[in-house]
């Protein structure tokens, strides 16, 4: 798993899960960057797998919330039935 920033180490546990969903805007961006960086570019996964990823991320029990946020903040795509999702690869600027 990626080291988890500084300014993010109160809102996880000693296994590197998320504990609570930060009140500030800012700190949930900045949770949610940090999750995104645990997708694989280029790779889909069913919205079933989404969720078991999120799972071991998190202990506050709202996969759904993250799984939202995530591509509402277009971290994550999604097919418009909703049956899978993706991390866009990023090209790398010359």
């Amino acid at each position: 798993m990626k080291e988890i920033p500084d300014e993010l180490k109160n809102f996880f546990d000693s296994e590197g899960r998320l504990e609570v969903w930060p009140g500030k805007r800012k700190k949930q961006l900045l949770v949610l960057e940090f999750i995104a960086g645990l997708f694989q570019p280029g790779r889909k996964y069913t919205e079933k797998k989404i969720n078991e990823l999120l799972e071991k991320v998190h202990i506050f029990s709202d996969a759904a919330l993250l799984r939202r946020e995530l591509f509402e903040l277009d971290y994550l795509n999604r097919a418009k039935d909703g049956s899978s999702y993706w991390k866009e690869r990023v090209e790398e600027e010359n």
